[in-house]
């Protein structure tokens, strides 16, 4: 026997308008145990709308393509698409929703792989997509002035379980070379965000989990560098920048920020890549 149906959902106390300006708002969340053969739509919304599928089944239609969904399922309805569905005669399904907005929002919903033509994404008996959209309505229904922020990173983390689940769904044809491409893209990425600290090869490596000595020639393989090397010229070119832009900072100032430990040395890498001293250059872009 089916069970009784129920619908509740939670607004965010803060103003959208307040929110938007953080690239990323969500306006509310719900959830609901559907009748048999529930249906909504044909319609369409101007905002994202994202429903989990806690148990039962149902069928969710955007265009011409009609998707049979069950529990694990997620379906997202983007602003402006055509959609309805409706739950199961027998099994009308149970689903949590998220409604989300903002600057950001279409580039996260693309990250995670949910386009308009693919809004569907299974993750199976992982339960966290759809507790994270339980926290979201909890966190609304509570009305704490913390509730938007809150709201706001259950559902980066939930785009992000989600993107997970689609990377299972539909592994990446690799080409042979890619796995090799993608740590030297993880290797260029760790010293290119982490220049300023007092990082080693040593510690990158351990970091990737590779050989200190099979990822150093893996990467001057690819980008005709050492590691050290380009970490150096990483440094000396924020170092360059800082000179232009902040003409407040000491020459040691400039070398500790940007990871030198040794102003002397930062001179003089700086003038084998710029040939003239870091002084020169800032009196010349000053003139």
């Amino acid at each position: 026997m089916p069970k009784a149906p129920t619908y509740r959902v939670a607004s965010n106390p803060v103003r959208p308008e307040t929110d938007h300006k953080q690239g990323l708002s969500v306006l509310f969340a719900g959830e609901s145990q559907t009748r048999p053969e529930h249906r909504v739509g044909p319609k369409i919304v101007d905002y994202y709308l994202l429903h989990h599928v806690i148990s039962g089944r149902g069928t969710f239609v955007a265009g011409d393509a009609a998707m049979a969904l069950r529990a694990g399922h997620s379906f997202l309805i983007h602003p402006g698409q055509l959609v309805s569905y409706v739950s199961d005669s027998e099994e009308p399904w149970r689903y949590r929703w998220v409604a989300f907005s903002g600057e950001r929002a279409a580039a996260l919903v693309e990250e995670a792989g949910l386009d308009p033509e693919s809004p569907t994404v299974d993750s199976g008996s992982d339960r966290r997509p759809g507790e994270r959209c339980k926290k979201i309505y909890e966190a609304f229904r509570s009305r704490r002035r913390s509730s938007s922020l809150e709201a706001t990173g259950h559902l980066y983390l939930l785009l992000a379980e989600l993107q997970e689940a689609r990377r299972e769904e539909r592994p990446a044809k690799l080409r042979p070379d890619s796995h090799a491409e993608e740590l030297v893209r993880q290797a260029a990425s760790y010293l290119s965000t982490q220049y300023a600290e007092p990082i080693t090869i040593e510690s990158m490596a351990e970091a990737l989990g590779y050989n200190r000595a099979y990822l150093s020639r893996l990467f001057r393989r690819h980008t005709g560098l050492t590691p050290i090397a380009f970490l150096t010229r990483t440094r000396v070119d924020h170092g360059r920048r800082l000179l232009r832009e902040r003409p407040e900072l000491t020459i040691e100032q400039i070398a500790s920020s940007v990871g030198f430990v040794d102003a002397l040395y930062f001179s003089k890498q700086f003038r084998r890549y710029y040939g003239q001293s870091p002084s020169e250059y800032r009196a010349s872009v000053n003139a």
